[in-house]
This record gives structure tokens, sequence and C-alpha cells, in this order.
């Protein structure tokens, strides 16, 4: 963040925009270095409210002339699996799941009444944080491709490791996973395994954990449209893949993971911050400003302003 603020002092940006919108805690914990490095006066936006506002008003305007939103039909079969659209123009209610560095789980009756209902510490910081620490991988595209190569059923321990097959009395089938990292408890069985094993288990073990949790908020705030989104979800299907599965199988096909094309929190971002801005000025204004969401915690995707808006 630092050079990015010294960056704008460089280049002067102060002398190309009057105003810059920001989201996140960035927003708040950069505030007086932007105004004192960098001579930017920041209008600081509520990240949640630009997330909803964001997300509703992109899939509003559709994606190629379709909608923004869609599903994954067949997730767990490679030669299946297609994506599809799915049609949003009745939002509400909708379960709102965002995957940061963790998790907040929004129920949303309209876009001015939502709530947080729950969340987890165990989201991407997580999956990232894990991997760099068993895998030795220094990047989060690093870290999805060494877990798009390995098996994570090596590591752990499922319900046919238990009962030899399936648990016919509660329904759940053998694949199943029963403990996550459970057959790392074997010395021979830890020799055994590759990074790349170890890089999957622990996308799958987070993956599961936000899956199950967003079930439960659904079954009982009565929601049956969920919607991931989130940096976690950059560049990273087998993640959206897993989430549609479970979703799909734990609810009997009650429930679908939804997703959006442009899954870019930053991007829902930065769209509400700038129309919440244009809604907000007097009449006939112009002004040039650009847009932000401003990341306290993953230096590798944020800051990202978007093009010079007028």
């Amino acid at each position: 963040m630092p050079a990015f603020i010294q960056m704008g002092r460089d280049k002067n940006f102060s002398s190309l925009h009057t105003v810059f919108c920001a989201t996140g805690g960035g927003a708040y914990k950069f505030e007086q270095d932007f105004l004192t490095i960098g001579d930017l006066q920041l209008c600081k936006l509520d990240e949640l409210d630009c997330l909803i506002k964001g997300i509703l008003y992109i899939d509003s305007v559709g994606f190629n002339g379709r909608s923004q939103c869609y599903y994954f039909e067949n997730p767990a079969d490679s030669e299946k699996c297609q994506k599809l659209p799915f049609d949003l123009r009745n939002p509400y209610p909708l379960l709102l799941v965002n995957i940061g560095s963790g998790v907040s789980i929004l129920a949303v009756y309209s876009k001015d009444n939502y709530k947080r209902v729950t969340g987890t510490s165990l989201g991407g910081g997580t999956f990232f944080g894990l991997c760099c620490l068993l895998t030795g991988c220094t990047t989060f595209e690093e870290a999805l491709e060494m877990a798009s190569r390995g098996d994570s059923t090596k590591v752990d321990k499922l319900v046919r490791d238990i009962y030899g097959g399936d648990y016919e009395r509660f329904g759940l089938p053998g694949w199943a996973v029963a403990s996550s990292f459970g057959n790392m408890m074997s010395k021979e069985k830890r020799e055994a395994v590759s990074k790349e094993d170890l890089a999957r288990a622990t996308l799958i073990t987070i993956t599961n954990n936000i899956g199950s949790i967003a079930r439960m908020c659904a079954l009982n705030e009565n929601i049956n449209q969920v919607v991931f989104v989130g940096n976690f979800l950059r560049i990273n299907t087998i993640a959206m893949r897993l989430l549609a599965y479970a979703l799909d199988y734990w609810s009997k096909g009650q429930l679908k993971a939804l997703f959006s094309e442009h899954e870019l929190l930053l991007f829902f971002r930065c769209c509400s911050s700038v129309l919440t801005l244009l809604y907000t000025l007097p009449e006939g204004s112009v002004v040039h400003f650009s847009a932000a969401h401003l990341c306290q915690y993953c230096p590798d995707c944020c800051p990202t302003p978007n093009p010079d808006i007028r």
C-alpha cells in the first residue's frame, strides 16, 4: 500500500481526480497516508453496502445479452459440467456469501434492508496461509495450481475408510469426508502424500466448511437463492464447482450455488461506489474520480483503480 500511495504522489493523481472513492478496511487504515503523502481525499463508503448494491446493479445490466448470474450443471462431472445462466430478476430474499480473507454471510431482503447472519474466520486467507505453510508456495495462483493436480483422498479420512463403504443408516456416502486431514495421523500416509495433495485437501476443507455454513444459514433464514462472491473465487473454478456440488447434494437439489461472471468483489464495490457518488452529486455536477477497494490484508489483489471515469 505505501508503494501505491507513493506512486499516486509521483504521478500527481491529485491533479487528475477531485474524488477518490474507496471501500474496505484500508480506506480507514491508510486514509491519513493518502491525504498527507498522496494529497488525495478519500470518499469512504461501506464495503457491504457497496457489495450488495454493486452486484444487484451489475446483474441488472447483464453480461453479453444474458444474466450476470450463473450456476453449474453437473458440477462433479468434468465432461458434462456446464455453466448455465440464472435469472436474478427477483433477487429477494437473497443469501450473499462473501468469501475474502474470512467469510461474511448476509441475508438480503432489499437493497437497503440486509443483515449479517454469521461468518467464519476460515476463508481464502486460511487456504492461502495453510498452503504456504504446508507446500512452500508463495502466490495464491501457485496454491490453486497445486490444488488442481492433487488428490485429497490421500489426506482426508473418508466415510468408507471408517465403515468400509456407505453409512446407510444416516445416508452418508462412502466418498464423503469424515475427517479433514484425518489420514495425516499415520506416519506412513504422511510420507506418501505430495504437496499437491495437501493443497487440494486444504482447498476442499475450506470450501466444504463454507458450503456447510451457507446451507445451514439458508435453511434458518428460509432463503433458496445463495450467491457466492469474493476474491477467493477469482480464477478458482475448483472451489466454485465444489460449492455447487455440495450445496446441490446436501440440500437434495433444493439449493443452487450462484456465481457472477464478474466475480471480483472489487468490481462490485467500485461500480457501487461510483453510482453512490453520482446519485449524491448536485444535478449538472462534473467531477473526475476513480474508485478502488482498499484491502488491508491482500496486497496482491488491491488496490486496483479503474480507468479514469468522467
